[in-house]
């Protein structure tokens, strides 16, 4: 014998709505007085809950059993779903409730949005993730830098100005030990460099190698960013931890720029320093204007010779 549907004055109440996220639907239901549970578990009634597929306009079950509540998961965000709950007396009888429609919410901006915002300077993005507050502001991207060292090497200086007051901390290494400062000074974005100043970047600071944000500077041969660097107090002749350059000795023998030379010559860089106990191969021992001869920096060379020829002339002649 077939078993018979349940009369429509007895139908149970459609599923309640609890939490709902991007992924997920949590549904549950009330028993009805007759549908408490009493005596062995045979004598219960047994819910299901079904879904609607939106193609075929047909329900399959997701849940069988006698538990009053199902989290439906795997889902797509921001997608509309269609559920009905049935419920089956001990004897065979059926009754469907009404069906209720849920709706996932939107999928929750996530580190990778963060940085992602970042990269494209989206000001407005980066500030409603910041707002949300499910990001933290130091979380590194995959290759271990922060927003603000994204930023700072990009020379996005608004988007560093949201980063910092909202409590970034300026002075972070990645994992080579480079701060922020040291990436806006290479890549010679000026304002970005003052302004990280103005909020506790330090000089002092040196990387796995032992460089400054100075021979950072020098590197990248931006002479206005020297300028001002020098000018802010940061160290001329700070020597590296590995073979003991000093950012004239990586100007000598890396970029070749003559004006960032003049600069630090300027500035009271020893042009007769010579490298760490002379034992760097490619240096074989000289100081900075052998250095310069060796590495073809023509433009250097002469700055140099000038300047040691101004130097012997300075020297009081022996009697």
């Amino acid at each position: 014998m077939e078993p018979q549907r349940i009369t429509p004055s007895s139908k149970p109440h459609p599923p309640v709505v609890g939490k709902v996220t991007h992924h997920s639907i949590e549904l549950y239901w009330d028993l009805e007085k007759k549908a408490k549970r009493q005596g062995p578990q045979e004598q219960w009634c047994r819910f299901s809950i079904e879904e609607e597929d939106p193609r075929m306009h047909t329900y399959g079950i997701i849940y069988t059993g006698y538990a009053t509540k199902h989290v439906v998961e795997g889902l797509e965000p921001r997608t509309l779903y269609r559920f009905r709950l049935k419920v089956t007396s001990p004897s065979g009888e059926y009754a469907y409730s009404p069906v209720i429609s849920v709706a996932t919410t939107r999928e929750p901006l996530s580190s990778e949005h963060f940085h992602r915002a970042v990269n494209v300077n989206d000001e407005d993005l980066l500030v409603r993730i910041l707002q949300g507050g499910n990001v933290k502001v130091d979380v590194p991207n995959k290759f271990g830098f922060t927003a603000l060292m994204v930023a700072a090497q990009k020379g996005y200086t608004r988007l560093v100005k949201i980063l910092v007051s909202n409590g970034t901390d300026v002075n972070l290494k990645n994992g080579s030990g480079k701060d922020s400062l040291m990436l806006a000074c290479y890549a010679g974005h000026l304002d970005v460099v003052k302004y990280l100043r103005r909020h506790g970047a330090s000089w002092e600071t040196r990387d796995l190698g032992g460089c400054t944000a100075l021979h950072w500077a020098a590197d990248g041969g931006h002479c206005n960013v020297i300028d001002w660097m020098i000018k802010d107090g940061c160290e001329v002749d700070a020597a590296d931890a590995g073979s003991g350059w000093t950012p004239l000795m990586r100007v000598s023998a890396l970029s070749g720029s003559r004006p960032a030379a003049a600069l630090l010559i300027a500035a009271g860089a020893d042009v007769n320093v010579r490298d760490r106990d002379g034992k760097t191969p490619l240096m074989f021992g000289k100081g900075v204007l052998e250095m310069a001869r060796v590495f073809d920096r023509q433009n250097v060379v002469s700055l140099l010779e000038e300047r040691k020829k101004m130097q012997m002339l300075k020297k009081p002649s022996a009697c």
